[in-house]
């Protein structure tokens, strides 16, 4: 997920991917084919709204090893 000249940075979880959203600072959405289907919902239409594409990937136990956290992970975004 980050390229030599131009490393990006994978954001975890459902707040921080909504204010990422909300600012316009979101370039794609991963969510966890296990998401709670209320996440997902959110999820997708935020994601609609602001034209950020969302990639069904993972369960919430890979995204999280993916972002190095230690609990669950829903939703994560990977910053413009």
């Amino acid at each position: 997920m980050a390229s030599e000249n131009n490393a990006q940075v994978l954001v975890a979880g459902l707040n921080k991917t909504k204010k990422l959203l909300a600012a316009g600072q979101a370039s794609k959405v991963y969510l966890a084919t296990d998401a709670d289907a209320g996440i997902a919902s959110l999820i997708n239409a935020l994601c609609e709204e602001k034209n950020v594409p969302v990639e069904m990937t993972k369960t919430k136990a890979e995204l999280s090893e993916l972002c190095g956290i230690e609990v669950g992970c829903a939703v994560c975004t990977l910053i413009k």
